[in-house]
């Protein structure tokens, strides 16, 4: 039997605010048939929208449909406790996350307003796992990937309102000035906030921004947090595939064993207006049925036991740390 799974983020929700778009539409690199063949335990979803006008509305929408695939009989909200007692030849666990927080507050919005709107999608989704701040751009509580700018006021007023939420921090979109204003932010508190990045690879092995310097990678490890591995290309090597390896690796290296994770990032990208990116995946990480093969290598090149840390055992033991 293929080991099981666990991937930290994909974006089939934003696929789903597509007209007559369906979990189990092919054209989507996480769809349901390549989930449940991929052996996939738990698919975090991710509630995406731009920073830009309306942005909320499609973060609520995203959080209703989440609330209706629960309601089918393809998938289950996520248990840490008896998710190995469930088949998953018939249903796929999963989570919510958010990526943005312009998902649920826009920039002129006031802020109380947009607390209410989280609120909305907590009690739709039942559970968000972590939240990411910022996208690719700087929005009204910090810098983005592609900016310098770090923690803004309403940042900080953001991190005091999830202190006691149990909703964990993601770092894979942030400046790496953000990064480390949000660290020495929480720090100061004494947040006992959870901190993770869900879909990153390493910038030592990769020169990408929105890859995580040795640094952050060390903060991470501390923290106990996860490091979700990338298979977009233009984070492994836009050449060489078998550079993935490389990442984990280095990971290892670092002192990561137990923080390696999958955050594969699969979206619908068919229709993606950067032309110059395709393929966006090379074929050995292209939907979610390639876990199979990639545990395959993992267990020979490494271990097995390395191969079960990174396949699921270190999601399970992140969220169950995040959670208890």
């Amino acid at each position: 039997m293929n080991d099981l799974n666990i991937d930290l983020h994909c974006d089939l929700l934003y696929y789903l605010l597509k007209e007559n778009s369906k979990p189990n539409d092919k054209e989507v690199r996480c769809a349901l048939p390549y989930l449940k063949e991929g052996n996939v335990k738990l698919q975090v979803m991710a509630i995406y929208a731009a920073t830009a006008k309306n942005s909320t509305e499609e973060g609520i929408l995203q959080s209703e449909i989440f609330a209706d695939l629960l309601n089918t009989d393809n998938f289950f909200l996520f248990d840490t406790e008896k998710y190995n007692n469930i088949d998953n030849n018939d249903r796929v666990g999963v989570l919510a996350a958010i990526e943005n927080a312009s998902s649920f507050c826009e920039e002129e919005m006031n802020l109380d307003i947009g607390f209410k709107n989280l609120e909305t999608i907590i009690k739709n989704t039942q559970k968000v796992l972590y939240l990411g701040i910022t996208h690719h751009s700087e929005n009204r509580f910090g810098g983005g990937n592609n900016s310098e700018a770090g923690l803004k006021e309403d940042g900080k007023v953001l991190i005091d309102y999830l202190a006691d939420k149990k909703i964990a921090i993601d770092l894979a979109h942030t400046s790496d000035q953000l990064a480390y204003d949000i660290l020495n932010y929480i720090d100061q508190r004494n947040y006992n906030i959870s901190i993770l990045a869900s879909h990153s690879n390493y910038r030592n092995v990769y020169k990408n921004d929105r890859n995580l310097p040795d640094e952050l990678v060390k903060e991470v490890i501390k923290r106990e947090g996860v490091i979700g591995l990338n298979f977009i290309k233009d984070y492994i090597d836009l050449q060489h595939p078998e550079r993935l390896y490389e990442h984990i690796q280095y990971g290892l290296d670092l002192g990561a064993e137990n923080c390696i994770a999958y955050g594969a990032d699969f979206f619908f990208d068919a229709e993606h207006p950067d032309q110059s990116r395709y393929p966006f995946f090379f074929e050995e990480f292209k939907d979610a049925t390639k876990y199979n093969s990639i545990n395959k290598k993992l267990a020979a090149d490494f271990s097995p036991e390395i191969m079960e840390k990174i396949s699921h055992k270190n999601a399970v033991n992140f969220i169950t740390r995040l959670w208890k």
